[in-house]
Formats: structure tokens, C-alpha cells, sequence
């Protein structure tokens, strides 16, 4: 039996009779495809969704725009576009899209979703049968979204801690921090956590690409946390993060991390929540725009609304250490003072309510003698926020 890796998640195989006709049915990055016969030639489309880019998406409203691209190497037969209601995925309507081009052609609608919950499946077939469908769900109104935010989400964690250096002077803290802080994230909050402790700097940059692969929900969030050196280049204008095996005298920096690459890196990972931290020396030139004004407050009447709007907009946070100036790495095995509040804030469990959100923790870090700088970046919404859940 032959086996080949493509981007697809789910193959089915029907028609026995017709061994040229095969059925894809594709849900995340990768599957494996067996073809019985090692001759068969089946070609699949390749569908792209372009809008909603999430395999789930909430909407407080009932509009939505469709759209997504559809190729093949061998001519197109069909495309039908499904919209399907309710878990049981009854069919509602369906819609035979003009092909424009046997290899490549568009789906463009915008169209009104009901209440609840709709599917929206798109079935590609080509001239040698080979099928194709991918689906996204959507959830529209208060009552679909709150249901979301209380049960169907994930909260993860990527924490980078580096006390060993290869031309740097070694810190005593930062492993200590960042595993300290997992512990808070995993026990208290429920965060799927993962430490990476004494990185070199294709190593930060590819477990970054690596949460970028990830296929998260609309209300999943993301909280990358990095510890060790950093160091600000006068000439450059610019902040950077200084890796395991960044030189000492680098002039063209190209050894170290700088923070426009951070920045645009993490903003493009298709997390619609995320929130970043930097305990190292220079970290508030991490955005040269300070954002002045506070988080979004809401008045609502309970729990799983006041999650509902806090993530409704997407959020692009950071919280660094400091300004344009060095930060203190603290006493051996007793923390860094930033990594000391910030743990500080997360045993505080958010007060009675249990939630603990970018507020809250920033009045802890004012505490600092060397003020943290708090702010937003990339594509970040006004009124957003991150919250940490303690269960």
C-alpha cells in the first residue's frame, strides 16, 4: 500500500466500484492518505478559506462574508457551497458556484447566519473524482458565545526562560521565573504550558512558528513569556532579545532577536488573544507608543458575559520590564522583582470574581521601582483584553 502525507485531515474512501473517486474531508493541517492501488491518479481540489480564516468563528452579530479559493491540477467538476444548522448539521441551502476557471475559481458571498450555531461546508469535485469539503462553523449571538467562552476554549502558554549563555554573562533567575510562573498557569488557571528553557535563537524563532501552526478556536488565548538578556542598539533605534548563542560584540545584531521581528511574528501567529511578556533588560522599547488609556471597562450582570465582551475583540497586549534601561535579574532562587509581582498578581486568583485580567496585574507591577511598560501592538482592537480563569 502506498502512503502519502498531504494537508488534509480526513479521507474517506466511497464508490467501490469507481476506483478513480476518492473523498477528502479536511479539518486541520495534516493527514495521512492510503491508496489501495499504487496506479490509482486522483487529483483533489485545494480549498482556502480567506474569510471565516478560523475553523470556528462567534460573531455578536448575523452578517458574514464568505470567501475562499478553490484549485486543482485537474479541471473542476462542481463547487457546491452547504449552509447547515444546528449540531446535527440540517441542511438549510445550498448554492452551485459558477466555476470561472477549471483550475481555480472563487467563492464570494455575504450573507445573513442565523441565531446559533451554522455550518458552512464548501464541496469541491473534479473531473476524476476526486472530492474535497471543508467547513466552517459559526456561532452567532450572546447566548452561542457564552456557551463557547465557558466550555468550548483553551488557554496555552510558551514561556522562554535563559540563565546559560555562549558569550553572555549567565543569569541566576530567569529558569526559576519562567518555571514558577508555568506552575501558577498550569495548576491555578488551567493553561496548557510549555517552558523552553536556554534557547538558542533558531530555536525561539521555531517553536514561535511552531504556535503558529496551531488551529485555535476564536476564544483560545496565548501568553508567551521570555526571560534572560536583552540589549538596545543606539544606532539601530531598537530593542532585542539576546539568545543563548547570541555573540557579545555583534554589531549587525544578526545573532540576536530584535524586537520588530517579535512583534510581527507573534502579531501574524492566528491567535485571536495573545499576550506578551519580556522580563529582560531594555524590554519597554519593545513598542515605541505607550498606550496610555486602560482596558475597556464593561457593567454586565455576570460571569460568562463579562468573558463574552472581554473576548469578543482581538487582543495584541505586552507587559516588559522596565523602560529603555536595565532590570534587575534579583537574588539567586528568589526571583526577578518583575517575575515576583507578576507571580504575585496570579495567586491573587483575580480577587473574588476569580478572573484576573491585564488590569489587575499592571497595579501589581506599578508597585516595581523600575515602572513595567504595558501597552498594545500589531493588530490589537481597542477595548480588548486577556484574561487568566482560576478555576
Amino acid at each position: 500500500m502506498k502512503k502519502i502525507n498531504i494537508i488534509l485531515l480526513l479521507l474517506s474512501f466511497c464508490g467501490l466500484n469507481n476506483v478513480d473517486g476518492q473523498i477528502v474531508s479536511s479539518r486541520s493541517n495534516e493527514i495521512e492518505v492510503a491508496f489501495p492501488d499504487t496506479t490509482i491518479n486522483t487529483s483533489y481540489a485545494q480549498i482556502e478559506w480567506i474569510s471565516p480564516r478560523l475553523e470556528y468563528t462567534n460573531l455578536e452579530e448575523g452578517r458574514i462574508e464568505i470567501k475562499a479559493e478553490v484549485t486543482s491540477e485537474r479541471p473542476l467538476k462542481s463547487i457546491i457551497l452547504y449552509i447547515k444548522r444546528g449540531p446535527k448539521k440540517t441542511l438549510l441551502a445550498s448554492r452551485t458556484v459558477y466555476i470561472e476557471d477549471f483550475n481555480k475559481t472563487s467563492v464570494d458571498l455575504d450573507m445573513k447566519v442565523f441565531e446559533g450555531e451554522t455550518w458552512l461546508e464548501i464541496e469541491a469535485i473534479t473531473m476524476s473524482g476526486g472530492v474535497t469539503r471543508e467547513f466552517r462553523n459559526v456561532k452567532v449571538g450572546m447566548d452561542a458565545i457564552g456557551n463557547a467562552v465557558m466550555a468550548d476554549r483553551k488557554d496555552y502558554a510558551l514561556l522562554f526562560g535563559i540563565n546559560k549563555y555562549d558569550h553572555w554573562s549567565d543569569l541566576v533567575n530567569p529558569v526559576y521565573d519562567v518555571q514558577s510562573i508555568a506552575k501558577e498557569l498550569e495548576e491555578r488557571y488551567g493553561f496548557q504550558v510549555e517552558v523552553v528553557l536556554d534557547a538558542e535563537q533558531n530555536e525561539v524563532m521555531t517553536k514561535l512558528r511552531e504556535y503558529a501552526q496551531i488551529n485555535y478556536k476564536p476564544q483560545d488565548q496565548l501568553f508567551i513569556f521570555f526571560a534572560g538578556h536583552g540589549q538596545y542598539d543606539d544606532v539601530f533605534g531598537e530593542g532585542f532579545l539576546v539568545a543563548k548563542n547570541s555573540l557579545r560584540n555583534d554589531v549587525s545584531k544578526n545573532s540576536y532577536i530584535s524586537h520588530n521581528r517579535i512583534r510581527s511574528n507573534i502579531n501574524n501567529i492566528p491567535c485571536e488573544h495573545i499576550f506578551l511578556s519580556m522580563d529582560v533588560c531594555f524590554g519597554g522599547t519593545f513598542d515605541p507608543m505607550l498606550a496610555s488609556s486602560r482596558s475597556a471597562a464593561y457593567e454586565l450582570t455576570n460571569d460568562r458575559e463579562y468573558l463574552v465582551r472581554k473576548l469578543s475583540k482581538k487582543t495584541r497586549k505586552y507587559l516588559t520590564s522596565g523602560s529603555k534601561e536595565y532590570v534587575s535579574d534579583g537574588v539567586a532562587g528568589a526571583h526577578s522583582p518583575f517575575a515576583k509581582n507578576m507571580l504575585e498578581a496570579l495567586k491573587s486568583n483575580g480577587g473574588e470574581d476569580r478572573i484576573l485580567i491585564l488590569d489587575e496585574i499592571k497595579a501589581y507591577m506599578e508597585r516595581l521601582k523600575s515602572t513595567p511598560r504595558f501597552g498594545a501592538f500589531g493588530s490589537d482592537v481597542n477595548g480588548s483584553d486577556f484574561v487568566f480563569i482560576a478555576r
